[in-house]
């Protein structure tokens, strides 16, 4: 299965020089916060793949603005047999800002999931905005990533955590991979593919 994985900054190639078929082998597209409406609605309309999405720290869509995608925030979705659980929303810096959350705020999201983890029996991807605390997260405040993140690699082992928020753009300290014990870590800045099954980190560079 392939996986189209978005984040922070719209793709020129598959936006502005984009060409009939260059998403035809893509099977569902992860969207990972921070991204134009318009632009996740084009890539519905031009490929066959689901648009599972979580919102960043800077989105405020409204109404029908995502019209064709799929919000996933605070929730688990299945998609072909693979659990996906969306987190969205970075550390809060801001006291009064949307998708911002403290570590207490984020621990109490996913508590409000324990029955849907159960149910699901714990998730194969974790989709989020913000990064893991000390996992290729930043030293400062807004892009500092959750402890709580950790502890759910810990405890459910997912395949892959895929993140956005920290751009690589911002020093050669954020990695586009790593893995933290058993889990694929990839930062999903702008774009990149994944092969569920045969995955290989020499393919994401």
């Amino acid at each position: 299965m392939k996986i189209l994985v978005l984040a922070d900054e719209e793709s020129k190639l598959l936006y502005d020089y984009f060409k009939p078929g260059m998403l035809d082998d893509i099977d569902l597209i992860l969207a990972c916060g921070d991204l134009h409406a318009a632009y996740l609605s084009f890539l519905v309309t031009m490929s066959h793949a689901t648009v599972l999405y979580i919102r960043g720290n800077h989105d405020h869509y409204e109404g029908d603005a995502m019209n064709g995608c799929i919000c996933i925030e605070d929730d688990i979705y299945v998609y072909k047999g693979i659990r996906i659980l969306g987190l969205g929303g970075s550390m809060r810096y801001h006291p009064e800002a949307q998708n911002q959350y403290s570590e207490r705020e984020m621990a109490k999201r996913i508590r409000r999931l324990k029955w849907k983890l159960l149910r699901h029996r714990g998730f194969d991807i974790l989709m989020t905005h913000a990064p893991a605390y000390q996992l290729n997260d930043g030293m400062d405040l807004p892009h500092q990533g959750f402890q709580v993140f950790r502890t759910l690699l810990e405890k459910y082992k997912p395949k892959f955590f895929l993140h956005g928020h920290v751009h690589m753009s911002y020093g050669r300290r954020h990695k586009r991979h790593d893995v933290y014990q058993e889990t694929q870590v990839i930062n999903a800045f702008e774009r990149c593919e994944i092969d569920y099954e045969n995955f290989s980190p020499d393919s994401l560079i």
